[in-house]
């Protein structure tokens, strides 16, 4: 009997609506680098005054572990978050958590939950403050109750779709600072080909129309960061063209779309969500064979390259959910850290709610920096932008 497939944070599975609607988811490198102080600060001396570059540099004396754990995110089972993780959070060792559902009892539960986490970060040696995320992209895919309710197909169809973009988005920025939250892993920007495919069965893309996508996108982008909660477009670059049995949370997908398509049809929401101002980017799990025949994009150096180079994002990039089926290929937790970290990902999306999967992140980003299978100057470039992400939260 085969297990059951765990959910990631790009799979609409366990949507908070008021009434749940389930449905199938999907070391020796210590002190002194300067792309890692910048911005984060210590605990007991002077932040850095936000920049986005290495001038942002302070004295700083972190561990190994802990200099990894700024690119890690954790994730944790039920309602309370275990002491192992308050210990990763107050020792220094983790750059923020993901919430679902299943974490989710209600908004003055959550905020409490959040408020702790909060608590144990402040005696952290870093003091920039904890990533806090979730999905809330909005119809069924939410983890809080509470706006957006309509969904992306909703704003897409609806009769002005600018002002629903500009409303779902200030609601979901709005609804996660409420509860202390600074991340938001949305909006989709995924340009749907067919009626019922992957991201149209389950109303999370705009539209069909690549220009509507980038319209709605990016005004979602701007009304949500707006209420200064980030905004994560996804999936780079693009999920439009997978068929509704093509999942990367299951297993491996292969997309044969054009490079002239993905470029002309795919990326265009994301040159204008990049134009708006979007925070971050997470990118799929799905390999595309006109870009990298073999790897998928959150592993392919040529996909990162595709989106700093030909887009010019500056940004933050996150994996999606590193316990992916669409990985089974590519070993287990810390293969895929190292791996993703390697392609040029900043922050690695451990959500399979267990504690234990981020540690063996850490562990592993450590030790490969101390073998010098991760560069040391591409690592220090990662975390001077997941710095500067923090810095405009502070």
């Amino acid at each position: 009997m085969s297990p059951t497939p765990q959910p990631s944070p790009s799979q609409p599975w366990d949507a908070q609506l008021p009434t749940p609607r389930p449905l199938s988811r999907r070391g020796a490198l210590l002190a002194g680098t300067a792309a890692l102080a910048a911005g984060l600060g210590l605990a007991g001396t002077a932040a850095a005054a936000p920049t986005t570059g290495p001038s942002r540099a302070c004295p700083l004396s972190l561990t190994p572990a802990q200099r990894a754990g700024q690119r890690v995110i954790h994730s944790y089972p039920g309602l309370t978050p275990p002491a192992r993780l308050l210990d990763a959070i107050s020792q220094g060792r983790s750059a923020g958590v993901i919430f679902f559902g299943e974490n989710i009892k209600s908004l003055s539960q959550i905020e409490g939950v959040v408020n702790e986490l909060k608590e144990a970060h402040a005696s952290a040696p870093v003091t920039a403050p904890l990533l806090l995320m979730t999905d809330q992209e909005g119809g069924l895919v939410r983890r809080l109750p509470g706006e957006p309710v309509q969904s992306a197909k909703d704003v897409g169809a609806s009769a002005d779709p600018v002002a629903q973009a500009e409303f779902t988005g200030n609601g979901a920025g709005l609804n996660l600072a409420g509860v202390g939250m600074n991340v938001n892993l949305a909006p989709v920007l995924d340009v749907y080909r067919t009626a019922g495919d992957f991201t149209d069965h389950s109303e999370r893309s705009y539209s069909k129309d690549p220009e509507a996508v980038s319209t709605c996108g990016s005004t979602f982008v701007a009304a949500q960061q707006d209420t200064g909660v980030a905004a994560t477009a996804k999936h780079f670059p693009g999920l439009g063209a997978a068929s509704a049995n093509q999942n990367t949370d299951l297993g491996p997908v292969t997309l044969t779309t054009s490079a002239t398509t993905l470029r002309a049809v795919d990326e265009l929401p994301y040159r204008a969500a990049i134009a708006a101002g979007t925070k971050l980017v997470m990118l799929s799990w799905a390999v595309y064979r006109a870009l990298d025949a073999d790897l998928p994009a959150g592993l392919s150096p040529t996909v990162v390259g595709e989106l700093r180079g030909r887009l010019g994002f500056s940004g933050v990039t996150i994996t999606d959910a590193l316990e992916a089926g669409a990985l089974g290929e590519f070993g287990g937790t810390a293969q895929r850290a190292v791996a993703a970290a390697a392609a040029g990902m900043d922050l690695i999306l451990c959500s399979s709610r267990d504690t234990a999967q981020g540690e063996d992140a850490v562990s592993a980003l450590s030790e490969a920096l101390a073998a010098g299978t991760l560069d040391e100057a591409a690592f220090d470039a990662g975390a001077s932008r997941v710095n500067a992400l923090r810095a405009w939260l502070s």
